[in-house]
């Protein structure tokens, strides 16, 4: 089948790429390069086809969404500490981009898979997290995030098939500082045979999920009967960032200590799936443990 990924030259949309092109369907990325990068897809790069295109050219959209199968949305602007200071540009990419490609779908008949987050939920008292839980986001990365899924219910009313996924902590190689950025900033400093550091004590919880099995999640999406949910993609599985930081110094064989800084504003206490849903409509579950993803960052 051909499908379009867009943002499909960054770190979630580039594995996504990867991951269909191993499954034989043809892709068409559509990136704006101003996060993505074409290294990201230097190993498929043969195989794919490469649309220089923003997602808020709707007339370039047309004509790409109009000849595919199906939609991969992973475009967004995605660091939650930038999202404070530039409140605008995260709206109008990330939530009025969102609506460029539900209404092209619409129009051609396309189901859309798209990225969500778990930002929505914001700090929950409830812990594992369920989808009907209440969403109080506090970013305006998270905000805009929750506008796309009122977005998504919107036109699913009017006829489109519709998956949000609910991403947890990604992570990966290729990972920027935008995605689980707490995993790429401890293996920088670690490389650098510095103490990783934390900010706060270290107590705070994440759910971080390999972006391999975040990509055989959007595939499964796209492939099954379901035609509208929003569904939580982690692992079921809570990680204190103090454990996540141990874990990364004993496999990287270095001798190091922690280091603690103070806690940053929108920062959630505690984060992790209940990924029941996801196991029931689209038949996934992660496979790939934390520390087998890990190992790929040291050796």
């Amino acid at each position: 089948m051909k499908f379009v990924i867009t943002g499909g030259a960054g770190f979630i949309g580039s594995h996504i790429a990867k991951y269909l092109v191993n499954k034989n369907h043809n892709v068409t990325i559509v990136d704006n390069l101003s996060r993505g990068r074409l290294e990201n897809l230097s190993k498929i790069e043969e195989q794919i086809e490469f649309k220089k295109i923003d997602i808020l050219d709707f007339n370039s959209l047309k004509e790409v969404i109009s000849n595919s199968d199906g939609v991969f949305h992973q475009a967004a602007l995605t660091s939650v500490p930038e999202s404070f200071t530039q409140k605008e540009k995260y709206h109008n990419v990330n939530v009025k981009g969102t609506e460029n490609i539900f209404k092209l779908a619409k129009e051609f008949g396309k189901k859309v898979v798209y990225a969500s987050s778990s930002s929505i939920y914001g700090n929950t008292t409830l812990i594992p997290i369920q989808e009907n839980f209440e969403k109080n986001p506090i970013n305006p990365y998270g905000v805009t995030k929750l506008d796309d899924e009122k977005l998504a219910e919107k036109y699913h009313n009017l006829g489109v098939s519709i998956i949000g996924l609910r991403y947890f902590n990604v992570y990966g190689i290729g990972q920027t500082n935008d995605y689980a950025g707490v995993i790429t900033k401890f293996i920088d400093q670690i490389n650098l045979n510095k103490s990783p550091i934390i900010f706060g004590d270290g107590s705070q919880t994440r759910d971080f999920i390999s972006v391999e099995d975040v990509a055989k999640a959007n595939l499964l999406s796209m492939e099954s009967n379901t035609d509208f949910s929003f569904l939580n993609i982690g692992t079921g599985i809570s990680t204190s960032v103090k454990t996540l930081a141990k874990v990364m110094i004993d496999l990287s064989g270095k001798t190091l200590e922690i280091s603690y800084d103070d806690l940053p504003l929108g920062d959630v206490k505690e984060s992790l799936a209940d990924v029941s849903l996801a196991k029931k409509l689209i038949n996934w579950n992660h496979e790939t443990s934390l520390r087998n993803g890990l190992k790929k960052f040291f050796f």
